[in-house]
């Protein structure tokens, strides 16, 4: 059986994946941020206070990788961790002012490599692209 790379789902998500992480590396270096924490740093901002399982939920890492870049996190100032009051055996990572202040033009960054790299569609693929992507996400986390 061969193999068609342009044909393969996988194969090109991951491939757009790794052009959009290029670029938003680029963008967001000058501000501190590597792109492993991006996502971590997204959560945060809507909903501060969380715990590292309720992270580790909603981002889809490994559990390693997540704290192996929280501990970078908070080293470079960005978390803080604080004991759980309701699981002693937790603990809650909230930002830092530092982190805080980056949101806007984190943001800025996002917005504008989303922009220049779905130049290509009008808004109608748009929004289509994105919907089939959420529901190939949605299908992913249940199975």
């Amino acid at each position: 059986m061969k193999f068609e790379k342009d044909t393969s789902a996988g194969y090109l998500v991951n491939h757009m994946a790794r052009l959009f992480a290029k670029e938003l590396q680029h963008r967001i270096a000058p501000l501190g941020i590597v792109i492993g924490q991006f996502p971590i740093l997204l959560e945060l901002w809507v909903r501060d206070g969380v715990s590292q399982k309720e992270l580790l939920n909603n981002i889809d890492v490994e559990q390693a990788t997540l704290a192996n870049t929280l501990n970078r996190m908070e080293r470079d100032g960005l978390i803080k961790r604080t004991k759980n009051p309701s699981d002693a055996r937790a603990q809650l990572i909230w930002l830092t002012d530092k982190a805080t202040a980056l949101r806007d033009d984190a943001y800025r960054s996002g917005h504008t490599v989303n922009a220049e790299a779905l130049h290509v569609l009008n808004e109608t693929e748009r929004e289509q692209f994105m919907d089939y992507m959420r529901r190939v996400i949605c299908g992913l986390r249940s199975s």
